[in-house]
């Protein structure tokens, strides 16, 4: 079909970590996360809701809701609620410019979106998270593959791909209460293999979505527990027990327990690659292909996946880089695109990064737009800043579409030298504000990955940052601010095919250095989503404190003034605000005790946003008058509030900004002005 007269198919996922993608015909056109333009770290997003990322598809590739020719919605949770009724978007107006749309299930957006990037014509495809859809959402096909109690929400999914059709073949249920429960104190029974390692998250560090930290942590401890006590795995169906929750009746979190936590970690990592070697085992034992694709969100776990590589029995293994809960809006545009025309893409996927691209003017503009930086103008900086990171100097990477899923992958990255361990220590510490155990991965070129690391050359393909390698005996010493505690590393090889720049960094400072790698971490702060435009990659800089940023191969560095943020006038941006107070049984709202609720509706460059806040940024706000710095209103907060960490007000700016309730400008006052006393 002529691209021209290609249809055009938007794929939607309704989830806590909600995202849009958008096809011309079988090209992926550009494809976002929610958090990515909300700055809402996991933003849910609704199918009856308007959001950010179906506006940014639509304004990227210059049309409008009318121009679809389809729309398909994958819903984690119940699809029949109403706040998931596409029809009642007033953002796409399905009934009025009767664009047709379908509805699929969490489990088998997933699977698609795996399968249709993998290059493969036939696969095993294996789906295992906390929770998708429940059963009354799925097709007659795949309530028929319900292995057990056929009620409750799909905890593991497996279906046969050939060609364009996925046959469901095995599924497993549990009550929805019983993923997770929370009911109790202490640490949470759970009832499916995410919710196994979210249970322990969430005993841990009070987050049950803190699982990479888990990852993180596990090498660091011994396991206390067996795989057994945790679960099993028979004839494909997983059993879960409790006699690990019950041994923490407790909520100490973390760094209360050091070594108890590391163990608990530890255990859970065993039962997690016990439990998934024997579950793909049984589904090569019955799957006729030799091809496996794997997503979910436990497929983010990157030592389970290096162990299914190795000891799966398949011969071909595919696993998506966006595998959590963005990934099923891709696999909604395909399943769309199947309706349509019966055919997706037959290559596989070997670089991300299907956000927008922005242009020279666009960077420029950003440039010129935030106080306190200063661009060199050179027609090549590779060697200046290659230069500033063998000087130990930690810097932003920004080049071409963002990345979907949760990898930054040399699209919104920060880049250091791999041989220098103090550069570890400053971005856990002061720089991303996390623990100290955390690791970081290296960007490697990926003819040196076999030479470093212990599997062999034709094995050794990680562009998505989704497997963990053995550093070769001796090598983890030379690059100890990527090497973790077990001497492995989470890797991603960079090829000079698909990421000519980045890669042409790299091989730069491997000429300088011997060393073939660069540490490679995701920018943003703690708490924060990776950040989407060059303006907010200009503003992490400030905000993380990096000594420089690269923007579409742009060198910009900040002013020698490490205190500019808190020289800055802040200034409300917002639009207006609303108050909610909650009122009980026969109270006014003169007698309410419950504090009020403030919601801010910002702008963004792609629609509008409400955000609540805390009264502590309300607090904050209150003493924004257009004239006094950001050091003034702290002095202020600190004498009407007593103490408040600088590093902890710089925070709280950042978030503000970052949403857009508060914009920062340079004063023109070299004395400044006086803060507001609130209202």
């Amino acid at each position: 079909m002529p691209r021209a007269n290609a249809p055009w198919i938007l794929g939607l996922s309704a989830s806590h970590n909600g995202g849009a993608c958008l096809l011309h015909g079988s090209e992926l056109v550009v494809a976002i996360q929610e958090e990515r333009l909300s700055a809402v770290k996991r933003d849910r997003t609704y199918g009856a809701r308007p959001s950010l990322a179906t506006n940014y598809c639509l304004q990227h590739a210059g049309i409008g809701p009318g121009d679809l020719s389809m729309i398909v919605l994958s819903v984690q949770g119940s699809g029949d609620w109403e706040q998931q009724d596409l029809a009642l978007n007033p953002q796409l107006r399905t009934s009025f410019h009767k664009v047709p749309w379908l509805r699929i299930s969490h489990h088998f957006g997933h699977a698609v979106s795996s399968y249709v990037l993998s290059g493969f014509t036939d696969a095993a495809v294996l789906v295992v998270d906390g929770m998708g859809s429940p059963c009354e959402d799925l097709s007659e096909p795949e309530r028929a593959a319900v292995v057990g109690p056929n009620h409750g929400w799909e905890i593991i999914s497996v279906y046969e791909a050939h060609g364009h059709v996925l046959r469901p073949v095995h599924k497993q249920l549990v009550p929805e209460a019983r993923w997770l429960d929370q009911s109790g104190s202490g640490m949470p029974s759970f009832g499916s293999i995410g919710g196994m390692y979210s249970a322990v998250a969430q005993q841990i560090f009070g987050n049950p979505m803190d699982a990479g930290k888990v990852m993180g942590l596990a090498p660091f401890g011994n396991a206390s527990f067996e795989p057994h006590e945790f679960l099993s795995i028979c004839e494909g169906v997983a059993t879960f027990r409790d006699t690990v929750p019950k041994a923490f009746p407790h909520c100490d979190r973390w760094p209360l327990r050091r070594a108890e936590y590391a163990d608990l970690a530890a255990s859970v990592q065993a039962a997690l690659e016990d439990g998934m070697l024997a579950l793909v085992r049984d589904v090569r034992s019955q799957s006729r292909s030799d091809n496996l694709c794997y997503s979910g969100g436990v497929a983010l776990n990157c030592v389970v996946n290096e162990r299914l590589h190795r000891e799966s029995g398949f011969q071909d293994f595919f696993i998506a880089p966006f595998s959590e809960d963005s990934g099923p809006a891709l696999g909604a545009a395909f399943y769309g695109l199947w309706q349509l025309l019966g055919a997706h893409p037959q290559s596989r996927l070997h670089v991300e990064g299907f956000g927008h691209r922005y242009t020279s003017a666009q960077v420029s503009d950003a440039i010129a737009s935030v106080p306190g930086v200063v661009a060199t103008s050179s027609p090549d900086t590779t060697d200046s800043i290659v230069t500033l990171l063998c000087d130990g100097k930690i810097g932003g990477w920004f080049e071409g579409g963002s990345e979907l899923g949760p990898r930054a992958l040399g699209r919104r990255s920060i880049v250091a030298d791999p041989r220098r361990p103090a550069i570890k220590q400053k971005l856990n510490g002061d720089i991303k504000r996390r623990e100290s155990f955390r690791p970081f991965a290296p960007s490697i070129l990926a003819e040196h990955v076999s030479a470093w690391f212990e599997v062999d050359q034709d094995q050794s393909d990680s562009p998505f940052m989704l497997r963990t390698f053995q550093f070769r005996e001796g090598f983890a010493d030379k690059v100890p601010a990527v090497a973790h505690i077990d001497d492995t590393a989470r890797i991603q090889s960079v090829s000079q095919q698909y990421q000519p720049r980045y890669y042409k960094l790299i091989r730069r400072f491997y000429g300088c250095t011997g060393i073939p790698m660069l540490l490679n971490t995701s920018m943003n702060g703690a708490g924060q989503p990776i950040i989407e435009t060059p303006r907010d990659a200009l503003w992490a800089m400030h905000e993380l404190g990096l000594d420089f940023m690269v923007l579409e191969g742009v060198l910009v560095e900040p002013v020698p003034d490490r205190r500019l943020l808190l020289n800055l006038v802040p200034v409300i941006a917002a639009n207006n605000f609303t108050v909610e107070r909650w009122l009980g049984s026969g109270e006014t709202s003169s007698d309410a005790a419950h504090s009020p609720q403030f919601t801010f509706r910002v702008a963004t460059p792609w629609g509008t946003r409400e955000h609540a806040l805390t009264d502590a940024a309300v607090g904050v706000l209150n003493l924004i008058d257009g004239h006094a710095t950001a050091h003034q209103i702290h002095a202020e907060m600190r004498r009407q509030h007593g103490h408040m960490d600088s590093a902890d007000f710089v925070a709280m700016l950042t978030r503000l900004r970052r949403i857009g309730v508060i914009d920062l400008q340079a004063t023109t006052d070299p004395h400044g002005g006086t803060p507001a006393t609130g209202t």
